[in-house]
């Protein structure tokens, strides 16, 4: 199984095309991936190799020692090689055994820890000592040997796939290969009598010097370092030079044997392998190990220098519409689109990460006020401000940004990433598309909201959730017409929990579409018993209130399907509430879920009408049956000409629309005959009853109507 197939074809395509052979291997010591060029070295298949312990590539009487050397590169991965005077064998499968060397580097890939051994055919190193090894007998040799030593060395040096060079004391070139020759695009001639400075990359100038000095001061006798070199046709290539000092009998250097490699592939590989490791693949931007990376050290220099550093965490609103209506290739497309606007507005100094999903945080650093953390906030927000055009189609997207500001007395820096997460959500409890400044006082309410959001749980299983139901009458008759269903939580410790408090934070949560499903199915099984009660219109209805979540998760339809059968209400006698957040949403796909319903039978109810932002040509889109005029309509803090003007064209509104109008938050006899005199059909509040448990509906029913006239 290829463990790399799931990463960009460009990995594939160099590790396949690189000249060593290459294994990714695991914590256990598990072959995960082994390249081509391993599959020739050892005549191993690539299925004989993955899954297998990499032991088995060498001799068993060396592998003792080898899972010692893993034991110790695992403590201490900053020993990248392995087969400097080791002699490592690489055991193949027919038996035979093969001298190489191999190189090691760490890698992190999607949280897992990896070892990437590249496995060298060390077989032209070790050529070349054996060449330096026949120039130093050359001088001794018998004429005989010495015809012998030459044939050797040619088939060594000539013939060798790494480039090799001979050079003097001043470096200058006195024989060369042809491999050498092709690696830097020159031939023979422009090469003999020259050192390389002419073809050596400007920023590398020095290395051969330094390296040359080392050896020639005695220092050591070989000596290995990489260099870049311009070949003719402006393509700059990476060599590996291992650098040997050949010495004639007295220790006196004659000239030095260099075997130079072709790394740049594998230079390309490791820098994509490393920026990939750092990087969003998606948007290009920082990921969280670096981002945590950059964190760190911003604040150490603060601890040193001063100054306030500041987090902040970008969460785009309704994101996942998005990607629920237009796919997630839009969706990606979009996010792209927003990284690069975060990008235009992001200082040099600072660092901008995604985070993951439709997250990102923010690092500004070098700041002297909270007041400047503040204006970055509003740059990124004002960076959304233009609708995107993604795909035909033009996308609006707001944020919410919690905003953490730091200084030298921050204990924990990676503290402000979670603090920023408590103030963002601050943010959108408090309205969208806006700002929030970290409070040490956020973090309590949000472990107090924690706290109450597993309580929840728990009361949903524990039966602490129950349903109670406000009677809806007919303002003219004062008959009860039907019941809003309306969640209640008797907690065992803190009483009544209200609704505004627990049902916000199901919301965040796949919770609330638990609760949706229990408030459907108690509503709809309670209705139910309602007719054989003997109610006396016989034809009290329900309503249940979605939230826009809940009418938007796809199993919504499904569900009111089964608990249809299960209760046997009729369809005709439920009701859907939504608000007008929820058209908002999606109103393509809110039609849709709209359509469904009114196939079965079930109507729609439009709650807490004229308090959103809803056009009014979504009305006769939406048919709804029902219009729920708000309460701040109804019973307003404070009477006034302006708000009766209101009201009255509201009512006038849906008559108009042929819409039934139902008023909440009836609470006085004045209100309760203003409404009928507008001709507003139906009513519910306090003037006629609270909302009461299920078992005390029959009792309720029997009491209305009363003479409210």
């Amino acid at each position: 199984m290829n463990y790399l197939e799931d990463y960009p074809l460009s990995w594939n395509h160099l590790l396949e095309v690189l000249p060593d052979g290459v294994a990714f291997v695991d914590e256990h010591g598990l072959i995960r991936y082994a390249n081509e060029r391993l599959t020739v070295l050892t005549g191993y298949t690539r299925d004989e190799l993955v899954g297998q312990a990499v032991e088995m590539l060498v001799p068993s009487r060396e592998r003792d020692a080898h899972v010692v050397h893993r034991g110790e590169y695992a403590r201490d991965p900053s020993a990248r090689e392995m087969g400097n005077d080791l002699n490592l064998i690489l055991l193949c499968h027919d038996g035979n055994e093969l001298a190489v060397e191999v190189a090691l580097s760490p890698l992190t890939l999607d949280g897992k820890e990896w070892v990437v051994a590249m496995i060298r055919d060390d077989r032209a190193r070790r050529a070349a000592e054996q060449v330096r090894t026949e120039f130093e007998l050359h001088a001794l040799a018998t004429a005989e040997a010495l015809s012998e030593s030459e044939q050797r060395f040619r088939l060594a040096f000539e013939n060798n796939v790494a480039g090799m060079v001979f050079a003097d004391l001043e470096d200058k070139i006195l024989a060369v290969n042809d491999a050498f020759c092709q690696m830097v695009g020159r031939t023979r001639e422009e090469l003999l009598g020259h050192d390389s400075t002419p073809f050596t990359y400007p920023e590398d100038l020095g290395i051969s010097e330094e390296a040359n000095r080392r050896v020639t001061s005695g220092e050591t006798d070989q000596v290995s370092y990489a260099k870049r070199y311009v070949h003719r046709d402006g393509r700059v290539t990476v060599a590996e030079v291992h650098r040997s000092t050949a010495r004639d009998p007295e220790g006196r250097t004659l000239y030095f044997v260099m075997s130079e490699r072709d790394i740049t592939q594998e230079r390309a590989l490791t820098a994509q392998l490393s920026h990939q490791a750092l990087h969003d693949p998606l948007t290009g931007l920082a990921n969280r190990v670096l981002f945590e990376d950059r964190l760190s050290q911003a604040h150490e220099k603060v601890v040193r220098q001063g100054g306030l550093n500041a987090v902040l965490l970008v969460d785009l609103d309704d994101f996942k519409g998005v990607n629920d209506t237009l796919g997630h290739f839009v969706g990606d497309k979009l996010l792209v689109a927003i990284a690069r606007r975060f990008d235009q507005v992001t200082r040099s100094s600072d660092t901008l990460c995604r985070f993951g999903g439709d997250e990102f945080l923010y690092l500004a650093e070098g700041l002297t006020s909270p007041a400047q953390a503040e204006q970055v906030a509003k740059r990124l927000l004002g960076a959304l401000a233009e609708p995107f055009s993604i795909a035909g189609a033009h996308l609006a997207q707001h944020a919410s940004i919690g905003v953490v500001v730091c200084d030298a007395t921050s204990t924990d820096y990676t503290e402000s990433i979670r603090d920023a997460d408590v103030a963002m959500y601050e943010a959108k409890r408090e309205r969208k598309g806006h700002h929030v400044l970290f409070a040490p006082s956020m973090r309590e309410q949000a472990t107090s909201r924690f706290a109450l959001l597993q309580e929840l749980r728990q009361a949903l299983q524990a039966g602490e959730i129950s349903m109670h139901y406000q009677p809806i009458v007919d303002l003219a008759t004062t008959e009860v017409v039907g019941f809003e269903a309306l969640m209640r939580w008797q907690h065992s410790e803190r009483g009544w929990v209200p609704p505004d408090v627990f049902i916000p934070l199901a919301e965040q949560s796949e919770l609330i579409l638990e609760l949706g499903a229990f408030a459907l199915r108690e509503a709809m099984s309670a209705a139910s018993s309602w007719e054989r009660t003997g109610a006396r219109t016989g034809r009290p209805y329900v309503t249940v209130n979605l939230s826009a979540h809940q009418f938007h998760d796809p199993g919504l339809v499904s569900i009111i399907e089964g608990v249809l059968r299960t209760s046997g209400l009729i369809p005709e006698r439920l009701i859907i509430e939504i608000t007008e957040s929820v058209t908002l949403l999606d109103v393509a796909e809110t039609l849709g879920v709209i359509e469904h319903l009114n196939h079965l039978g079930i109507a729609i109810a439009l709650d807490d009408f004229g308090t959103g932002y809803t056009s009014l040509s979504y009305l006769a889109l939406l048919h709804p049956k029902i219009i729920k005029i708000d309460r701040s309509f109804v019973s307003p803090p404070q009477q006034s000409a302006r708000n009766d003007t209101l009201l009255e064209t509201i009512v006038s509104l849906g008559k108009k629309l042929n819409v039934t109008l139902l008023a909440e938050g009836i609470e006085t006899r004045a209100q309760f005959e203003r409404l009928r005199l507008l001709r507003c059909e139906f009513g519910q509040g306090y003037l006629f009853s609270p909302a009461v448990p299920a078992d005390e509906v029959e009792a309720l029913l029997a009491r209305l109507p009363a003479n409210w006239g």
